[in-house]
């Protein structure tokens, strides 16, 4: 079994719908992840926003324009009038629904049902579509299986409990239509995955059916070698280990979360990322395979702060490093990367929500100098120390950037740099010159 998952732009339009449709009828007894159409969460955010804010107005002025949105997509999807009609039945029951919520006290709890009413939709549009086509498609509702724990974590013996009936109560089907992104917590209560969204949704499937391969589509023929939007004539990566592959979705490459990774990677299921443009691209494939010696990829992470913290007094001194990180883990920042010597520590963060209480309670222990405005860079391959010279290419291509941070070691997959947010360009672009021309 297969498991396909298509994101929002892959099923933005009547037209995409009606192209992915076509790609996931090639084979049968397949699960298909579908996410809401692009730009509906947004709507959909939006519309939380103004209920929270008690303006019932403003909301209703957002849901009667989305709905119109999806009123014309029934229109150009379907042929017979009887399909027609059951869509548009199935528009306005979601946003009816959405509605009720312009009444009454607005919370969290509310804007996570509003949230859910996006993949409910366009899984419902799909499955109907595809009925009328003659496909055995079969709705497999997400909030019947997927559930996470008391610790919002996933709950895998549930989920493969509540799924595998759900498949054996309909072994007649071609294909299996679900939701990505959404789920219930160990409340009962509507929720959903947040980190990775609907990709997390079909690693989490497919660890729960053993499946032979998860599919990730999208607009992109698979995991470039840099950022095409700063380098010119990238590539896609054919191949890539699951470590390689979690190291670029971390630092910056948008096609895959990193979360979505571990599940498959434990269960040794091959991930492949495709492009619904161009369905026949090879795209990459991700797995436990690893290519020896390889340089494979660049990446960029924006928006990075560093934090240095220098104490002579602490020389050496035991405890020096967990007070550091235990002020981090008070404000709930996490850290990208980490360097030490006798004397102090660098690290860098990517949020600087609660900087300056950070550095307020940093500055018991030591001098404190904060940099802004930085990038990491990624290097990412099998990078083990005994593959002699490939530290030396990535420092030398960067022999004319000056260069804040290096971290490595924590990983024989990666290398990182900190550079100026002005450098970025001129760093992806020289690395991409001496490592890959």
């Amino acid at each position: 079994m297969k498991i396909l998952k298509f994101g929002g732009t892959s099923v933005g339009s009547a037209q995409r719908m009606k192209d992915v449709a076509k790609l996931i009828t090639a084979e049968k007894h397949t699960i298909v992840v579908l996410s809401a159409m692009s730009g509906t969460t947004n709507s959909l955010v939006e519309i939380s926003d103004y209920l929270y804010k008690k303006n019932p107005d403003g909301a209703n002025e957002i849901i009667n324009k989305l709905a119109i949105t999806y009123y014309k997509h029934a229109d150009e999807l379907y042929g017979a009038a009887e399909y027609k009609q059951r869509a548009k039945e199935l528009i306005s029951h979601h946003f009816d629904y959405i509605r009720t919520f312009t009444k009454d006290l607005f919370t969290l709890f509310e804007e996570r049902v509003v949230l859910a009413q996006g993949e409910l939709i366009s899984t419902g549009l799909m499955n109907l579509y595809l009925n009328e086509s003659g496909v055995k498609s079969v709705l497999l509702p997400a909030l019947d299986y997927m559930r996470t724990d008391k610790n919002a974590e996933p709950d895998p013996v549930y989920i493969k409990e509540k799924l595998s009936a759900l498949l054996a109560e309909n072994k007649e089907a071609d294909l299996y239509i679900t939701q990505g992104y959404i789920c219930r917590n160990a409340y009962g209560e509507i929720d959903n995955l947040q980190r990775g969204g609907s990709d997390y949704t079909a690693s989490l499937i497919g660890a729960a059916v053993h499946a032979g391969e998860i599919q990730i589509w999208t607009d992109i023929d698979g995991m470039h070698n840099n950022d095409p939007r700063y380098v010119e004539n990238t590539s896609p990566v054919r191949q890539l280990h699951f470590e390689e592959a979690a190291e670029l979705a971390y630092f910056g490459a948008k096609i895959l979360h990193p979360t979505c990774i571990l599940p498959a990677k434990l269960n040794n299921i091959p991930v492949r990322l495709l492009n619904t443009i161009q369905p026949d691209a090879l795209g990459t494939l991700i797995s436990n395979e690893t290519e020896k010696g390889k340089i494979k990829a660049v990446a960029a992470k924006d928006n990075i702060t560093a934090i240095k913290i220098k104490s002579g007094r602490m020389l050496l001194a035991t405890g020096f490093l967990r007070k550091v990180f235990e002020i981090f883990e008070n404000y709930q920042t996490p850290i990208d990367m980490v360097t030490t010597s006798e004397v102090g520590v660098s690290c860098t963060i990517d949020s600087r929500k609660r900087l300056d209480e950070i550095v307020d309670d940093l500055k018991k222990y030591g001098t404190v100098t904060v940099d802004e405005d930085l990038v990491i860079i990624c290097v990412v391959g099998d990078l083990e120390w005994d593959n002699v010279g490939f530290e030396a290419s990535i420092v030398y291509a960067l022999k004319d950037i000056p260069v804040r941070m290096i971290s490595y070691g924590g990983s024989d997959y990666n290398v990182s740099l900190l550079v100026k947010s002005s450098d970025k360009k001129r760093a992806l672009q020289a690395l991409s010159r001496h490592l890959f021309n």
